[in-house]
């Protein structure tokens, strides 16, 4: 059986590490980027009429600010998101697992949104009125030695992992990997033994997935 290397930054890497020994997967893990909060000035909480939070980041590094906006409810992508919203007090008016596109969909067209977000996101404005307000940065480590990836499966979150996948390892023909998307996927670049994408974009599958390519023979 192959191990499994995880890139994910804290917090999601315990997370995911736990899910991933759950399924009986031996865990390497090496984080590819940290987080960090990032200073802001807190909108009048009068505007908007729910907070969209895309990522359990959000709420763990927004600081003191968050509580001027604990009277609105919150959208939340993902289930671990949710949890760290009501964990910092919130209610939850909607959550999903299928991304943010399918959570918007279930979203009153004339609800005002603050989105709480990371530096790198996609512009959501075009879905509806959605502001967005910077509360937490993901910063790539500088100059990793990266593990050697032969006979491992590679576990990608986001296409900014793939990315700094890509940049960081040229030796490829031997590893596997697991993407949350297509996007994440296609970041990763050519020339790896396999690169397959998880069902549904969430931590869950991705591992489900991952727990396959480790068990399926190949070059072992």
């Amino acid at each position: 059986m192959r191990k499994l290397l995880l890139l994910r930054p804290e917090p999601g890497l315990s997370a995911s590490a736990a899910r991933a020994a759950e399924l009986g997967l031996d865990v390497v893990a090496y984080p590819l980027f940290r987080i960090e909060p990032v200073e802001w000035s807190a909108p009048d909480a009068r505007q908007y009429d729910a907070l969209l939070v895309t990522s359990a980041n959000a709420m763990l590094q927004a600081g003191p600010q968050l509580a001027a906006f604990r009277s609105l409810p919150v959208y939340a992508v993902g289930s671990a998101t949710a949890d760290a919203a009501r964990q910092a007090g919130f209610a939850i008016a909607g959550a999903g697992n299928d991304g943010v596109d399918a959570l918007l969909a279930g979203v009153p067209g004339s609800a005002r949104l603050l989105h709480l977000a990371g530096e790198q996101r996609r512009d959501l404005r075009g879905h509806r009125q959605i502001d967005a307000v910077t509360v937490y940065r993901s910063v790539a480590k500088e100059n990793p030695s990266m593990p050697q990836l032969a006979n491992l499966v590679v576990a990608i979150h986001s296409p900014r992992a793939g990315a700094r996948l890509a940049e960081l390892v040229l030796d490829r023909g031997a590893a596997r990997i697991a993407a949350i998307s297509a996007a994440a996927a296609e970041a990763c670049g050519a020339g790896w033994e396999d690169v397959a994408v998880a069902d549904r974009p969430d931590d869950p599958s991705l591992l489900a997935l991952a727990a396959s390519l480790c068990h399926t023979s190949g070059q072992e």
